[in-house]
């Protein structure tokens, strides 16, 4: 049973880290190229990675996965693709809404604080503009991306694989605690 387990959780750990990685360089990109604010590391860890763009991936893959892979009629299809981007903006919206609290309680703010400029949004923890970009976004990720990473992580060798799972969770948990203690 833990031969089947453990490859999955290797798969997922290395997803959650691509796209947090992804997430990373989206905020960068915004704010450097869109927004020309100028550079300011956008991840509340040291590495360059925010991993509320990993556990997103990860729940729209939960939520949607299966949804992804129903065979159905072309106009099925395109319905598909509509519930998909519902899905991927309202549960987005919601984990960023979860994780506003939490990074609050836990540092005493969050980083997209600037979601009182935009015109609609709670409290500047959430707001319409990027809820839709993230619902585009998991559009892309769940017919572009993933299928392209299932792919890459795929290819890997067994060892290989486990070899870069560990030392990237080392690398990973060693960041949270280093993040951790400067916090204190």
């Amino acid at each position: 049973m833990t031969d089947r387990i453990f490859p999955r959780i290797q798969r997922g750990f290395l997803y959650f880290l691509l796209y947090s990685f992804i997430g990373w360089v989206y905020e960068i990109f915004l704010e450097v190229v869109v927004y020309r604010w100028g550079y300011s590391d956008r991840g509340v860890l040291f590495g360059p990675y925010c991993p509320v763009y990993g556990v997103g991936a990860l729940v729209f893959l939960l939520c949607f996965g299966r949804l992804m892979a129903r065979p159905g009629s072309p106009a099925f299809r395109a319905v598909r693709v509509l519930l998909v981007f519902l899905g991927c903006m309202l549960t987005a919206t919601a984990l960023e809404l979860a994780t506003s609290y939490f990074l609050e309680a836990l540092t005493g703010s969050w980083p997209w604080q600037t979601y009182v400029n935009y015109g609609i949004h709670f409290q500047g923890r959430i707001a319409l503009s990027p809820s839709i970009r993230f619902g585009l976004g998991g559009v892309l990720f769940l017919y572009i991306l993933q299928p392209l990473f299932r792919r890459l992580v795929g290819a890997l060798p067994n060892r290989t694989r486990s070899i870069v799972f560990w030392v990237l969770l080392a690398a990973f948990v060693l960041d949270n605690v280093l993040t951790i203690l400067t916090r204190l």
